[in-house]
């Protein structure tokens, strides 16, 4: 177990693994073996993520839907360092701790520090349609988040919850000034390779074309958004790539009738 010098004066001795589990706190997550949660210690804000044992049931239902479940926070705390090698703005780590045989014998933690004053890219988003922005602000944005799509899957990283809203835009930096910090967040899903397959690709693409359908972005900004993620022309795009690209749009336009039972207004 490691905890941060602020954390570590408050969870020390045999029992501070224990006393992590049992924290309390406002809850953001509860799903089965995991459990997220914020709590403040010495008056700073912290995330937890707890992962308790699992099932052998809950492994065999996962692995005959071919599947394999985030059994540790482990995968978490390796998708952070891997972000940060890459350059890519995230949660900073201020403890983790692993114990028990894996993995129906596995419990973990990972506690990030709060990230204060941001705003997710979905609610920052919500009433472009409407009120649309100002040109350089969206443009800035699209390239960022372009650009952090195509670091990820050029160097063997899909995210598997690839949605606007795991993007947190920094308030402090003012975001109609240039640069600003923009967030990637909920990195428990993770895979990690030497090469990210095509499959995956597409499957974080369009989650974010889907999670970005109803703010009001033209053609122009997916052109924009193709350029900066393949660093190609567009002429080249349409070229070489253009079935690639249908296929992304086909399955973020399927995705968004599975979820609203009617066509998206736009793409």
């Amino acid at each position: 177990m490691e905890l941060c010098p602020n954390l570590g004066k408050f969870f020390k001795g045999a029992g501070a693994f224990d006393e992590i589990l049992n924290l309390q706190g406002k809850v953001y997550r509860q799903h089965k073996n995991r459990t997220t949660l914020r709590f403040v210690s010495d008056g700073k804000g912290y995330f937890v993520k707890i992962h308790r044992r699992i099932g052998w049931g809950e492994i065999l239902k996962n692995i005959f839907s071919l599947k394999w479940p985030v059994v540790s926070a482990r995968n978490e705390l390796n998708a952070i360092n891997k972000c940060e090698q890459l350059g890519i703005a995230t949660m900073k780590i201020a403890g983790f701790g692993e114990r028990g045989v894996p993995p129906v014998r596995l419990e973990s933690f990972l506690i990030t520090e709060e990230l204060e004053n941001t705003i997710s890219l979905e609610e920052f988003c919500k009433d472009w349609k409407n009120n649309p922005p100002d040109f350089r602000l969206k443009a800035a944005l699209i390239r960022k988040v372009a650009g952090i799509a195509g670091i990820l899957h050029r160097n063997g990283v899909n995210h598997r919850d690839f949605y606007i809203c795991h993007f947190l835009l920094d308030l402090k930096s003012n975001p109609s000034s240039f640069p600003f910090n923009l967030y990637l967040i909920d990195l428990h899903r993770v895979q990690i390779r030497k090469h990210t397959p095509r499959r995956w690709i597409i499957k974080d693409l369009s989650g974010l074309f889907f999670s970005s359908m109803d703010i009001g972005l033209t053609k122009r900004d997916l052109f924009r958004f193709m350029k900066v993620y393949s660093g190609k022309p567009l002429r080249s795009i349409f070229k070489e790539d253009l079935y690639f690209w249908r296929q992304v749009l086909d399955h973020a336009v399927k995705l968004y009738k599975k979820d609203f039972k009617r066509l998206p207004a736009s793409f």
